[in-house]
């Protein structure tokens, strides 16, 4: 019987195993991929306080080790159902192991939404980004290009428009989705060019650098050849939380309705991360939720439940 599982090996359930472990409670930390989460994408993050620069990987490894050190126990493997039992947790996997806890935090990230083109996953974070905010310095005096059109991809293209030499936006729809202010913002820069009503079709990759994107136009059928430095892709997020819906309420996008507390509708489990609805996605938010959430199932544990 363990004090704490944690459902999710990102930077928010890492972080929720620090300070379980700190705290003196028994963990185990059950991830299906590998550890890190989104944050292994980013060849270099500059944001983090007390960091000059790292890459995504070393983040994780090193957080990886720090709680293993800390006395967590790890699982690779998928979680599939948490269900209560005499007063604890069972936290099965697809894998058919159970493991039981006194309490338990779903910390199961997102995933991007992929365009689904041949080469796509072997140029993420090295051509391919989904975080201005991280990767956009990369990016200064370059051309990139932007895939999306809704609130999200302005906001990534504006961001961009302020560090590169040109950002050229590729919609799907004959319009952008995004709001009205958001739009005049960015069309009002002399760097930002659009096309609407076309389809990505194929990344043109040299010597295993991107340096261009091929773009069919549904109207005419016609393509054209863009080329390009980088390439955001900003068409969604999907969370991954619908087998904890009777534990923890979903939002209509499909992320646990939980504010800053961590907190869910069942005492005992708690949520933290990017799964969580927020604002601000970014790995100080992850780790603060991961902090927040374990402290919230020490004190639940010390108080007698």
């Amino acid at each position: 019987m363990y004090d704490i599982i944690v459902v999710g090996g990102g930077p928010a359930g890492m972080t929720a195993a620090l300070y379980a472990r700190r705290n003196g409670k028994t963990v185990l930390v059950i991830e299906k991929n590998g550890f890190g989460g989104q944050i292994t994408h980013s060849p270099r993050v500059e944001n983090y306080p007390g960091t000059l620069s790292m890459s995504g990987n070393e983040f994780a490894d090193k957080t990886l080790d720090q709680i293993l050190a800390q006395g967590a126990e790890i699982e690779f493997e998928k979680v599939i159902s948490v269900l209560p039992r005499d007063g604890h947790w069972i936290v099965s996997t697809e894998e058919g192991s159970s493991f039981e806890s006194l309490t338990v935090i779903l910390a199961s990230g997102v995933k991007h939404r992929m365009l689904g083109l041949e080469g796509e996953n072997e140029l993420v974070g090295e051509g391919i980004s989904f975080c201005a905010v991280c990767d956009g310095d990369f990016y200064s005096g370059k051309t990139v290009c932007v895939a999306g059109g809704g609130n999200s991809a302005l906001q990534e293209a504006i961001l961009l428009a302020d560090k590169c030499h040109e950002v050229i936006m590729l919609q799907d729809l004959p319009f952008f989705t995004g709001e009205e202010t958001l739009q005049k913002v960015l069309f009002s820069r002399s760097n930002v060019k659009s096309f609407t009503g076309v389809k990505l079709t194929d990344l043109l990759v040299e010597n295993g650098e991107l340096k261009g994107v091929r773009i069919l136009k549904n109207e005419t059928g016609s393509s054209e050849t863009i080329a390009c430095d980088g390439l955001f892709v900003a068409i969604g997020l999907i969370p991954e939380n619908d087998a904890f819906a009777e534990l923890a309420d979903l939002n209509s996008y499909g992320y646990f309705d939980s504010d800053e507390n961590c907190l869910t509708k069942t005492p005992g489990i708690y949520v933290a991360g990017d799964c969580r609805s927020k604002n601000v996605r970014q790995l100080t938010t992850a780790v603060a939720d991961g902090a927040t959430a374990a402290l919230a199932a020490c004190r639940y544990i010390n108080q007698g439940r």
